[in-house]
């Protein structure tokens, strides 16, 4: 998946050197752009599904909402991806710190035995 990245930014670099209609390429990296955001959106949405059922079985089985364990492991590995991806660690780190936090909030408002 990332020599498939990879390749798609090389080809992007290419659109952008050899463009000879800016506005086209301006409107072909912008449909580019919105098929991500959609995908990221989807991905967030399946996430979300996952973390309320590990909420349920968390709050059926008397544990905590949060792991910080767990969350300490997801910042590092998530930090090391970043950096290979070439995406900036600290931007990636505060995105997952955010979506812990929701998925936090989200286990703290199931009533234990987990009937939510």
């Amino acid at each position: 998946m990332i020599q498939d990245a990879s390749k798609l930014q090389t080809d992007r670099k290419a659109l952008l050197v050899n463009s000879v209609d800016p506005i086209s390429s301006l409107r072909d990296m912008r449909d580019s752009i919105d098929n991500i955001d959609a995908a990221i959106i989807h991905m967030l949405a399946e996430r979300f599904r996952c973390t309320r059922l590990v909420g349920k079985l968390k709050a059926q089985n008397g544990l905590a909402p949060s792991d910080p364990g767990r969350e300490a492991e997801q910042v590092s590995r998530l930090r090391q991806l970043a950096a290979a991806s070439k995406l900036d660690p600290d931007f990636a780190e505060k995105f997952l710190a955010f979506v812990i936090r929701e998925v936090i909030r989200h286990h703290e408002s199931i009533p234990p035995g987990g009937a939510a």
